[in-house]
């Protein structure tokens, strides 16, 4: 990749304030998805290679902290500073059930085969609820060190993965017994961890380092300084080559996994860039920011006809037809405006 080539993203305008956390789908027969919390309480839900949006979750009261969506992208989540955690129908954007907390919810997370929810948040409980019995009180682990800022699960849902927004490291839990079996040393909070897509690597940002982990055997593989304080990074999924990070400067950094060197540098948002993720193939990755946009950067260099006719909400004329075969299913969303006509009236047909 040429460090002196200028990159140019999709801009997915619509949220009204930060973006603090994106999560994309699986690669489903609809294709991927990409879902993204902000503190204007309203989680979105874009088509994931094009960026359009296809609806806005409406119910939460609250900033909304944490999103994600299961296996097959046909249920969302989010957890939400009004205390409670959210599941949505991913199609309809109906509110399926929402579970109430004694205070905020900074993260959630679907397991593997989508019928548990982990959350986690100020309270400095985990608690996992049965979605198949939903009514059931859920099971509560209550021994984390502070309070909860990220969640994750592993080794096919025997694992949890959890960091502390006031203390140090990650924390490894048996789910059957509910014990910590590892503890992951970092010197500063741990603010963003990712468990790879091929389930070898948990990548975390702890103050201005970016660590990389094994996630079977719990030894640190890599460890690189950034060139600021960073908030989040995210592993490049299909080879594992390269891997991108980004925070208080603003710029989204992409490097080489194995040397640490910079290969690229995008520039582009406003405020510092809170979270990033790479889409399941590998071949964009995208970044909210404090200034409330989602932008999407394709990771090969663009050519002229590909960067052409890119509109301010993230769309062109080469992938509305996408968007519109991803929105025909979601028939009954409750969509919100904000000059949106086409979205809009493809979500109606």
């Amino acid at each position: 990749m040429d460090k002196k080539k200028v990159a140019v993203p999709l801009v997915c305008h619509g949220h009204s304030r930060p973006v603090v956390d994106l999560f994309y789908s699986p690669v489903t027969s609809d294709g991927f998805f990409l879902i993204s919390a902000s503190k204007d309480s309203s989680p979105m839900l874009r088509n994931g290679e094009s960026g359009d949006w296809i609806g806005t979750f409406e119910g939460h009261k609250g900033a909304v902290w944490s999103c994600c969506l299961d296996t097959n992208a046909l249920r969302a989540a989010s957890g939400s500073a009004d205390f409670t955690a959210k599941v949505w129908d991913a199609l309809t954007g109906d509110e399926l059930h929402s579970f109430e907390h004694k205070h905020i919810v900074r993260a959630c997370a679907f397991s593997e085969d989508a019928h548990l929810l982990l959350t986690g948040g100020v309270e400095k409980v985990l608690r996992i609820y049965d979605l198949n019995r939903p009514d059931a009180p859920p099971r509560e682990v209550d021994k984390s060190p502070g309070s909860v800022r990220t969640v994750a699960w592993l080794h096919s849902d025997q694992t949890i993965l959890s960091s502390c927004t006031d203390t140090g490291g990650i924390r490894l839990w048996d789910v059957r017994s509910g014990e910590i079996v590892q503890t992951l040393e970092t010197k500063s909070s741990v603010t963003s961890a990712e468990v790879s897509q091929d389930g070898r690597y948990i990548t975390t940002t702890d103050g201005s380092t970016v660590k990389f982990w094994d996630a079977n055997h719990f030894g640190l593989v890599k460890s690189y300084n950034m060139p600021c304080t960073v908030e989040s990074a995210s592993l490049e999924p299909k080879y594992g080559d390269k891997f991108i990070a980004g925070g208080e400067d603003m710029w989204i950094h992409v490097f080489d996994f194995h040397t640490g060197e910079e290969i690229a540098c995008n520039k582009g948002h406003h405020g510092p860039v809170h979270c990033l993720r790479f889409s399941p193939g590998g071949e964009s990755y995208a970044s909210g920011s404090e200034d409330g946009t989602i932008r999407i950067w394709q990771t090969g260099p663009l050519t002229h006809d590909d960067s052409e006719g890119f509109s301010a909400n993230g769309s062109s004329g080469k992938v509305k037809v996408m968007a519109e075969e991803v929105s025909h299913k979601v028939e009954g969303f409750h969509i919100v405006g904000e000059g949106k006509t086409t979205e809009k009236e493809a979500a109606r047909d």
